[in-house]
Parts: structure tokens; C-alpha cells; sequence
């Protein structure tokens, strides 16, 4: 099913979003852990792309094993880093042959120690740019773009950063995801602005559950989302436990995916980091199976 045939019919949509392991190990875990997901009947499951393109053919093959093993839609990610526009008409096309029909595509980040993205001469600098390839490569294609609802890190302000996700929408995009964040007030804000912008394709909230305080400073500082005050000071208290930060992590993505359905988002896009324990224990928490 392609993505624009996932929110068509104005029904809540889960999705799961992993990223390609590096070892036979890390294949099985990952794996064992979407066969518990599938349960929950997720839309689809997305697999990210490399930093420079660096798993560009991993992604198509999990994909592609991820819709024979579980009868699943898969999205493949891709990103115009490091990439002619030959290269990525290549790989559109592969992903066809895969049977792939839905893709996010996304500019992707500038390596490690680089202060500027990279173009590479025959290349694309924008996500825009990238949809309009897809689209007038593959026009059934599904295709998915990211939304920031604390501005993107390299956008000089809200309002430029809504235009420049104006024009992915404009080249072709079918839904936009949101980066994670840990306040729903951004969220919201973020969709009063984007429909009043007159965007329509929906816009699916992404989730990150908490499991580690350590990893998600880390990650919240790399995509410069902000973390809640009280809840650092909870997680902060319990650094010496494990099992306490994961459930107080479990417990605040419990409330805020609640309050996000209760005022009718499409879907929720879960950022899993390959396991599926938490998102087992929120799913379950919000009743989930019974409830859709």
C-alpha cells in the first residue's frame, strides 16, 4: 500500500521507524523484535539511510525482507547526501524492482566535522529537489518528508522553515512526519501554523520513547529538540537504574501519545531504535489492539 492510500480513509495509523544493523546479530535481534511489533498492526515500517548514504543498499534489502517476511508496506529512506543525480536514479530504480513503493526522502545531514552540507557536483542540495526527482521518476510512488515543530537546526526561523516544507509538499510529498520531540505544545503550535500555511497532507507526530537518560541527551542535543525540566529531574534521580528510567520514559510517552490522539492526529511514528520493548509497553498502556 502506498502511503498516500495509508491516511485516506481517516483511520489513526501506527508506524515503526528502525535503522539497518551492522552484524547478522543485530539482523536477528531486529527482526525478533518487529515480529512483536507486527502484532500491534503497524501501517507500515520505515528503514533510515545511512550518514552519506553509507547503507544505501541495506536499506532497499531490509525493506525488502520486512515485506516478505510480515506482508508489511516498507519505506525506504533516502537522501540526496553524497549523491549524483544518476546515482539516485539508480537507486530509485532498484528500489522499484524491490518492490519498494513508498520512500521518505530527505536531505540528510552533514557528516561528522562538516559545518556545511555537501554538494556533489551533479547532485541535489534540497529535499524539494528530491521529491521532484522521485515524483517525475516513479509517479505512483508513495513519499514522505520531515516536518520540524522546533524549526529545522540550519533554518533562520519558523517562518522559513514552514516554506521550505511548503515546497516539499508542493513537489509531491503525500505526508510529513514530524522530528521527535518531548513537548506537545510544540507539536501542536506547529500544526496551527502548518494548516493555516494551507498545508493539507497529513502530519504524523514522531515519537522517541525514553529508555536511557544518557542516549536521549545526546540525541535531543544532535536534532535540538527540547527536554522537559521535570522530566530530566526525574530521570537525572533515577541514572542509577535502569529499569526506573524506562518507566518513567514509558510513562510520559503513554501521556504524551494519549493527549496526541485525543485531539486527532493521523498516526504516530514511532522512532523504535530497533527494539520493541517500550513501544510494547505504551501501546499496551493506551490499550491499542482493542482500540482501533
Amino acid at each position: 500500500m502506498r502511503m498516500r492510500d495509508i491516511y485516506s480513509h481517516g483511520e489513526f495509523r501506527l508506524s515503526i521507524e528502525i535503522f539497518p544493523p551492522k552484524t547478522e546479530a543485530g539482523d536477528a535481534a531486529l527482526f525478533e523484535n518487529l515480529q512483536r511489533l507486527v502484532d500491534y498492526r503497524p501501517a507500515f515500517v520505515s528503514c533510515t539511510y545511512g550518514a552519506g548514504g553509507s547503507t544505501r543498499t541495506r536499506t532497499i534489502d531490509l525493506c525488502a525482507e520486512i515485506q516478505m517476511r510480515f506482508a508489511l508496506p516498507a519505506t525506504a529512506h533516502l537522501t540526496c547526501v553524497g549523491a549524483t543525480r544518476e546515482e539516485l536514479h539508480q537507486w530509485l530504480n532498484e528500489a522499484r524492482q524491490r518492490g519498494v513503493k513508498n520512500i521518505m526522502a530527505l536531505r540528510g545531514d552533514a557528516p561528522a566535522g562538516a559545518e556545511t552540507f555537501p554538494h556533489v557536483e551533479g547532485g541535489l542540495r534540497h529535499a524539494n529537489e528530491l521529491v521532484e526527482l522521485i515524483r517525475g521518476e516513479l509517479p505512483d510512488q508513495g513519499i514522505g518528508v520531515a516536518g520540524y515543530p522546533e524549526i529545522h537546526p540550519e533554518a533562520p526561523n519558523a517562518d522559513e522553515d514552514l516554506v521550505n516544507l511548503r515546497r516539499k509538499v508542493d513537489a509531491g510529498a503525500d505526508a510529513v512526519f514530524t522530528q521527535l520531540f518531548f513537548a506537545n505544545k510544540h507539536f501542536f503550535e506547529f500544526r496551527r501554523r502548518y494548516e493555516q500555511a494551507g498545508i493539507t497532507v497529513p502530519l504524523i507526530p514522531g515519537i522517541m520513547p525514553i529508555t536511557n537518560f544518557e542516549r536521549i541527551k545526546r540525541i535531543t542535543k544532535m536534532c535540538g529538540a527540547a527536554f522537559p525540566e521535570t522530566l530530566a529531574t526525574k530521570l537525572e534521580a533515577a541514572q542509577d537504574d535502569e529499569q526506573a528510567q524506562f518507566d518513567i520514559g514509558v510513562e510520559y510517552a503513554v501521556g504524551q501519545c494519549r493527549e496526541l490522539m485525543d485531539n486527532g492526529v493521523p498516526g504516530i511514528h514511532f522512532y523504535a531504535l530497533n527494539k520493541s520493548k517500550a513501544c510494547e509497553a505504551i501501546l499496551n498502556a493506551l490499550d491499542y489492539q482493542t482500540a482501533t
